[in-house]
């Protein structure tokens, strides 16, 4: 992923600081000069890149450290402020209140992922207990609708469109009326180019006739530079509330078309990270940022595992802290852990853990998760409930059953045994939650 590129460069520029015996004007123009090379990799526009450096590089040498915080903090600070307000300081919140509808119109060039985009956005608002609806108003693209309805299907969000229309005023119209008891209602529109002088003027057709709420451009995070580009020209035409970018995965071009499109002023309120219908947030600048520079993001971490329904009861998490812990218990923290999505995606929300870690290891552990789950199912319910029981036998005839190895039975036997006395450990100690970032240091690994 070309933005963990960024976030590894950047990271590894404020290691070389951490580590400096002294923060004199050498070190912090040493600096300055990584981060100039990695947002330009990144496809940053080059005036910005100045302008960022120049405002980090006065401020790291000018501004006097206050009180408690050492020079090198101090330089960091700076680094994560000036790159959080790079990407628009405040996070812009697309609100939705249960009972009173709100319409939102997805517009962008065709390919830039709106269908797709719909239908996370009605995943995203769907998990936070919104009625949500799709229409389809897409009636130039061949096959737009059959690919809603297949998107919709999966997460159970009702849909409306006609594979067979022309006027996307009228079916938009219809769905609507179809949808008078949804929260949130969600029109897709057709593909445009910005040069397209015809569709544009549909667009604005639609816009008149459905009144929306508020208009969304969806922007291909590939195109970089270009972004800003297609904002200002969708902005003439309809006035854009709010922007969404998506394929933010795979591309060397990400920062580029965050960055652009930050300088129109228009607020970025998604960004899609995935192809699953899952894989999109609500973009908030410190967080993201945090991110990057491997500071760790406990808040969307907490946020996806209250999205994954992690509920312990009571007198189950008093059992397992006694003790009691099953191998069913195991298993179904490896199902909540698979809910949240990707293992690499949930360790770069804690502090300095996403680049201490190498890649392989990473994905080797995304490996093992799998292979336990799968072993786990293949015992019966009396040995998961009591894994004492485990003989060379029952061993032999688990490894057959899940495909896998005597040798990886035994190890997940093993893993689950210091898992078990962890638990007692964590017991004794009454070790409690943490629940915040308050007053949090900035976690950058010092050997």
């Amino acid at each position: 992923m070309a933005l963990e590129r960024l976030g590894s460069s950047l990271y590894q520029a404020l290691r070389k600081v951490f580590r400096a015996p002294v923060v004199d004007e050498a070190t912090v123009k040493e600096l300055v000069l990584d981060i100039q090379r990695a947002l330009l990799q990144a496809d940053v526009n080059v005036q910005l890149v100045l302008d960022i450096s120049k405002r980090i590089e006065n401020r790291a040498l000018q501004e006097k450290v206050p009180p408690g915080v050492s020079r090198h903090e101090h330089v960091i600070k700076v680094v994560y402020e000036e790159l959080t307000r790079f990407l628009g300081e405040k996070p812009a919140a697309l609100r939705v209140e249960p009972g009173k509808r709100k319409i939102l119109m997805l517009v962008g060039i065709q390919g830039s992922g709106k269908t797709t985009a719909s239908a996370k956005l009605a995943r995203y608002f769907q998990k936070r207990g919104i009625k949500t609806a799709l229409i389809c108003a897409d009636t130039f693209r061949p096959g737009a609708y059959a690919q809603m309805q297949q998107l919709a299907n999966r997460i159970n969000v009702p849909t409306y469109g006609d594979a067979n229309a022309k006027d996307p005023v009228k079916v938009a119209s219809e769905g609507l009326k179809n949808f008078v008891d949804k929260d949130l209602v969600i029109v897709d529109t057709s593909g445009r180019h910005k040069e397209e002088k015809s569709l544009i003027e549909e667009m604005k057709q639609l816009e008149k006739a459905i009144k929306p709420d508020e208009v969304m451009l969806v922007i291909d995070g590939t195109i970089g530079q270009q972004a800003a580009l297609q904002a200002k020209a969708f902005h003439e035409a309809t006035p854009i509330g709010s922007i969404l970018v998506a394929k933010l995965d795979g591309s060397a071009r990400g920062g580029g078309a965050l960055s652009a499109v930050a300088t129109t002023g228009a607020p970025i309120k998604f960004i899609s990270t995935g192809e699953k219908v899952e894989d999109i947030e609500a973009f908030v600048p410190s967080r993201f940022v945090g991110r990057l520079l491997g500071m760790g993001d406990l808040e969307t971490l907490l946020e996806k595992v209250k999205e994954a329904e992690i509920k312990v009861p009571e007198k189950k998490a008093k059992q397992i802290l006694s003790g009691k812990f099953t191998l069913t218990d195991m298993y179904e923290q490896f199902e909540a852990l698979k809910g949240m999505g990707p293992f690499k995606r949930l360790l770069k929300m804690l502090p300095g853990m996403g680049y201490n870690i190498p890649d392989d290891a990473m994905e080797m552990a995304q490996d093992k998760l799998e292979t336990w789950r799968v072993i786990i199912q293949s015992m019966t319910p009396k040995e998961r409930e009591n894994p004492k029981i485990f003989s060379p036998s029952r061993i032999k005839r688990t490894a057959r059953g899940s495909g896998t190895s005597e040798k990886e039975v035994k190890e997940l036997l093993k893993q689950y045994a210091m898992m078990k006395r962890m638990m007692k450990t964590l017991r004794r100690k009454r070790m409690p939650f943490f629940g915040g970032t308050k007053g949090q240091k900035f976690p950058i690994d010092e050997t």
